[in-house]
């Protein structure tokens, strides 16, 4: 028809934007590019400023990104300092823990020092008329068969104890035991330098620091050397003390597994340890004894006026 655009000539929908809303896109003329951009406007809907049901506005998705990223710096910049502060807590556990023991390691220190002079000690007089018949290595053995047996009965006692784990009550009980495991220990290096005729010259609170001493190192008494003696009496021991105290607790520790476990460890652990110590400080003595045929006449041993009280399996036949 005149007037009108063929059907293959049409041309494709108009173009969006300002260009075409002025100019127009078709040969119709401005009023029919009016209509049209009229009948598009409405169709589309419009982010200008208004909300969408469902995606709401057009830059909510960019403000949420800016502002999720100074949140999750902040929470980077807080985790550092409070994992510098847990290590901070756990070493000062750690320290506070380690000044603990040593203050315990320094009491037990004090009370066994004040304990080692009211040791009951036999001297070799006695020692043969208990055990007639015997020759110095015989009555060595029994000695240390009857000091195994008592260090053996106070872990059993101590673990006993600690059946139900209460954890105020396991630093007593600790201490209780090393301090009696160390009453007999000293009984037995004392008895043990009677048998093999090596008694520190001295009285009695001199003789108890050299037999301290050798408890502490763990080796017999050199009585032919006076700088043995002047070793044992210096201010080192108590240095030493409480090294040797510290690693008896630290050993002792699985004694205290409740549920009577810990009786049975206790009991096999300070027998094992008391042994050990015999052997070491017989080694020693043997290298210095003296027979019995060849000692002088020695006075007998004081003893102490308030005596502490020991297992009675170590005086056994």
């Amino acid at each position: 028809m005149a007037g009108e655009t063929p059907f293959p000539k049409r041309r494709p929908w108009r173009r969006r934007g300002p260009e075409a809303n002025q100019h127009g896109t078709g040969g119709t003329g401005p009023a029919e590019g009016g209509d049209t951009s009229a009948e598009r406007s409405a169709a589309l809907p419009d982010h200008s400023g208004g909300s969408d049901d469902e995606r709401g506005r057009s830059a909510s998705l960019e403000v949420a990104g800016a502002a999720a990223s100074p949140d999750r710096t902040g929470e980077q910049d807080r985790a550092e300092p409070m994992t510098g502060g847990r290590l901070h807590t756990v070493k000062r556990g750690v320290h506070k823990g380690r000044e603990s023991a040593k203050a315990l390691a320094a009491q037990l220190a004090d009370r066994i020092i004040d304990t080692a002079p009211r040791v009951p000690v036999r001297d070799l007089a006695a020692l043969r008329r208990q055990f007639p018949g015997l020759g110095p290595e015989e009555l060595a053995d029994k000695l240390v068969t009857g000091a195994c047996r008592g260090t053996a009965t106070v872990g059993a006692g101590i673990g006993a104890a600690a059946m139900m784990p209460v954890p105020p009550a396991m630093i007593a009980e600790l201490a209780a035991e090393v301090t009696g495991v160390a009453a007999i220990e000293m009984k037995l290096v004392a008895e043990l330098h009677e048998v093999y005729g090596c008694r520190p010259p001295g009285n009695l609170g001199r003789r108890s620091t050299a037999y301290l001493t050798s408890w502490t190192e763990e080796r017999g008494i050199d009585v032919t050397r006076p700088t043995t003696l002047n070793a044992a009496l210096g201010g080192q021991m108590k240095r030493e003390l409480r090294q040797q105290i510290t690693k008896r607790m630290a050993r002792n520790l699985p004694n205290l597994i409740p549920f009577m476990i810990g009786a049975a460890v206790g009991a096999m652990m300070n027998r094992r340890d008391t042994r050990k110590l015999a052997d070491r400080i017989r080694n020693d003595l043997r290298e210095h004894q003296v027979p019995w045929d060849r000692l002088p006449a020695l006075p007998p041993l004081e003893q102490p006026p308030n005596p502490v009280e020991l297992p009675k399996e170590i005086d056994g036949p």
